[in-house]
């Protein structure tokens, strides 16, 4: 390996947005995610929806699919 040329590798605190935190390394020292293998629906077996950035909410405005509203007669 050539010297100089590669990061630094150091200890790793990761953090997720449940609160999970796992200790590694890499060549930042913290890192935080959104999801984790805690907390994905694949890995704990439970549906979970995750929204990003409001497109499920788009998704019904644009599509009608919101709440049912009274009818008027």
């Amino acid at each position: 390996m050539k010297e100089g040329i590669h990061p630094k590798y150091v200890d790793c605190t990761i953090t997720c947005a449940c609160g999970n935190v796992i200790h590694t390394r890499a060549t930042k020292p913290s890192i935080r995610v959104e999801i984790c293998s805690a907390c994905h629906p694949f890995f704990t077996g439970k549906q979970k929806l995750v929204d990003t950035a409001g497109r499920v909410e788009r998704f019904r405005r644009k599509y009608g699919l919101g709440e049912k509203k009274e009818e008027k007669k």
